[in-house]
């Protein structure tokens, strides 16, 4: 596919401007004008839309196919969150009007739905109360670091660390960090669970809290997850909950049930938002009723007349995190789906999702190596060392899976894994779906061992074949040059 300059043909147009009708206006000083004229293509109308719609339809979108990168939770957004999101008294409302307007009686049902989204999720995790400030799931861990650090800070206690174990989100460390920690890495054991006698021999007084992802990267849950909550809590620390892999425990366990003191929840993953192109997102935080004086400020509250009003009178808060309330759109489409699926469906989403990660493990560890082969939860992790002995290794596999129509899975993450494969079905795909992925799959598998030269020169149905991954980072070319 040619670049709209390449399509360009001097003296063609794709506009026409009426003959002017008012007297002119004084030129622009010249010290405000471009030097040099603008290098733009000249195309006709008709090439502007063809070009524009034939680029759109290279998008790939849970929308258009299969998705299934894991950690992310790529799953599809019912549209009817979109229209309710689209309604004029919420899009069209501006967000200063609570202050403006003695109480907020213009917004009083943009405030009811922060406050009913933050008893809702109180309930689903298990803690005392939210904030719906933070825009993205990494914005909300580096929010609950911060009350963490308020937290201790409120009661004289210096503390140093924070426990990460090495099969947890990668952004833990480095919220952990920008917060002012130092981190301290727990290996996986041998069993797929964080090394309990290495946990034990850093766990002490100095340590702020242990921040684990659960289920964790590797797609597993950790049994022993309450005794490890017990321990962190005898020595004073606190324990923090990466929601981001929600989806597979809802209605099955809540986080505050199991020992967790804060919560951060990805809404553009576990439930249904948008998700991906850099945002939307939203990551609400929630937390244990000993951190609620710290969490940001405005709080909703509902009055004792019945209606919503923001509260900034919180001496311990930490203060804003974010403008205004939250990304409001996305809380709002997060609220829709709530209460279209209720307590049921929720669950179900929960079970749907569980049950098509482990048809995937069990139809695919014949053909992968799988570093434990233990049930997982909403995600299962594959290793490509098998097919890398053929020369075909984690990326070639993506490649290959982009020429079939599907979107690879996450490659080489869980760092843990070598050649890793990472692979998260969602609870929206079906079983015909599922199969159609696997045979792709084992496909490469054969591939691999008879003909892996037809996987590593992948893609070539795409407008982009193979590029200099290395040398696209280095000498990023991101301008045309005539």
């Amino acid at each position: 596919m040619k670049l709209i300059f390449e399509k360009h043909k001097q003296g063609r147009r794709g506009y026409s401007c009426a003959k002017a009708d008012v007297p002119l206006a004084k030129p622009l000083d010249k010290k405000y004008c471009r030097g040099l004229q603008a290098c733009l293509p000249s195309v006709s109308e008709l090439d502007v839309v063809r070009h524009y719609t034939n680029l759109s339809r290279l998008n790939y979108s849970v929308d258009t196919n299969f998705y299934p990168l894991g950690s992310c939770t790529m799953k599809y957004n019912p549209k009817f969150t979109e229209r309710i999101a689209a309604f004029e008294g919420f899009s069209e409302l501006h967000p200063l009007l609570p202050q403006l307007c003695g109480g907020g009686m213009l917004a009083q049902g943009s405030l009811e739905v922060l406050y009913e989204v933050k008893r809702l999720l109180s309930e689903i995790t298990g803690m005392s109360a939210f904030t719906m400030q933070p825009l993205a799931g990494a914005h909300g861990e580096l929010t609950g670091a911060m009350l963490i650090a308020a937290y201790h800070k409120d009661k004289g206690s210096r503390r140093k660390y924070v426990i990460v174990p090495d099969s947890s989100h990668g952004t833990n460390p480095a919220s952990a960090a920008i917060a002012g920690y130092q981190v301290i890495v727990i290996p996986t054991g041998p069993d797929g669970y964080m090394d309990l006698v290495e946990y034990k021999k850093k766990l002490n007084s100095d340590v702020a809290a242990v921040m684990l992802t659960c289920p964790d990267t590797l797609g597993i849950f950790n049994p022993r997850i309450k005794e490890i909550a017990d321990m962190a809590h005898e020595v004073g620390a606190l324990m923090y909950y990466d929601g981001a892999n929600l989806n597979a425990l809802l209605g099955k366990a809540r986080p505050g049930d199991l020992g967790f003191d804060v919560v951060h929840l990805n809404l553009h993953k576990t439930f249904a938002t948008p998700h991906g192109g850099g945002g939307p997102g939203s990551g609400p935080v929630g937390v244990s009723e000993r951190l609620e004086d710290f969490l940001p400020i405005p709080r909703i509250v509902r009055r004792h007349d019945g209606t919503y009003a923001l509260d900034y009178h919180r001496h311990k808060s930490i203060g804003y995190i974010a403008p205004f309330y939250g990304n409001f759109g996305v809380i709002l489409k997060a609220y829709a789906y709530m209460l279209k699926l209720g307590k049921e469906g929720l669950i179900q989403t929960a079970e749907a999702g569980v049950l098509n990660a482990n048809y995937c493990r069990v139809k695919l560890k014949e053909y992968f190596d799988i570093s434990f082969d233990i049930a997982c939860m909403h995600e299962c992790v594959f290793s490509a060392s098998r097919q890398a002995k053929n020369g075909v290794h984690a990326i070639d596999i993506a490649k290959y899976l982009i020429d079939k129509g599907y979107h690879p899975p996450t490659v080489y993450f869980p760092l843990i894994v070598k050649e890793a494969l990472m692979i998260e079905p969602t609870e929206t795909e079906s079983k015909e779906t599922l199969d159609g992925f696997i045979d792709t799959m084992i496909e490469i598998a054969r591939l691999a061992q008879e003909d892996p030269a037809k996987v590593t020169q992948a893609p070539i149905t795409m407008p982009v074949k193979r590029l200099d991954e290395t040398k696209a980072a280095r000498e990023p070319n991101l301008r045309w040059q005539p």
